[in-house]
């Protein structure tokens, strides 16, 4: 059996899910411009430079869902998808995605952006297994909080052996494993996998990505 492990944002699509999502709210005036467009740019920059706090930027991100009904939020994520990511699907993404289940590889999307924003981004991709970090429900509600381990740097890998382990898995379940991502804050899962592949990487990530002779390709 092998594993093939993606990461989401600008790897698979060549936008950050939860950046957009955050801006698409303030286009529908379900968050003030003035008060959080410039927070969201702030954190951003923070995770590409890979100095995120990924608590505080979790209580920003997840706050909003607690201040709209679900079946409100879930009409806008229709129209989110719709709009913002389907123009940001990778070129290149289907191809490697439809390679690696044509080898009946296990696939996963391992994602530090929260579930509620991804599962569909997932579905769409045709990958049926994703490991993203969980916003708290309280009777099928958000609360604005998280629950469990952000999937996020190190947490990518202790969320993805919590699911291995419970699918009756381990990573010696694998003969090969692969992960695919843009940024250096994966380097963590990526130095797990027998075949780290940087995609379109930030510049920290090529660089060492070089220094250790690991394949450097574009989905673009």
């Amino acid at each position: 059996m092998k594993l093939a492990l993606f990461d989401l944002d600008n790897t698979l699509i060549t936008g950050d899910s939860d950046f957009e999502w955050a801006q698409f709210l303030i286009e529908k005036k379900a968050l003030d411009r003035e008060l959080h467009e410039a927070r969201n740019l702030e954190f951003y920059e923070q995770y590409k430079a890979g100095t995120l706090n990924i608590h505080e930027f979790l209580d920003f991100q997840l706050k909003p869902l607690s201040r709209h009904s679900r079946s409100q939020l879930e009409k806008w994520r229709c129209e989110f998808i719709e709009k913002k990511i389907k123009p940001l699907i990778a070129p290149g993404a289907v191809k490697l995605i439809e390679n690696h289940m044509l080898d009946d590889d296990l696939c996963i999307i391992v994602t530090a952006t929260n579930s509620f924003v991804t599962a569909p981004i997932a579905q769409m991709l045709g990958i049926k297994n994703l490991i993203a970090t969980n916003p708290e429900e309280r009777n099928g509600e958000f609360t604005g909080k998280v629950t469990g381990t952000p999937s996020f740097r190190e947490g990518k890998i202790d969320r993805l052996e919590d699911w291995l382990d419970q699918h009756n898995l381990t990573w010696l379940s694998f003969l090969q494993s692969w992960f695919y991502s843009d940024s250096l804050n994966d380097l963590p899962l990526l130095s797990k996998v027998t075949h780290p592949v940087a995609v379109d990487p930030d510049p920290t990530l090529k660089k060492h990505a070089e220094e250790k002779g690991w394949p450097v390709i574009s989905l673009r």
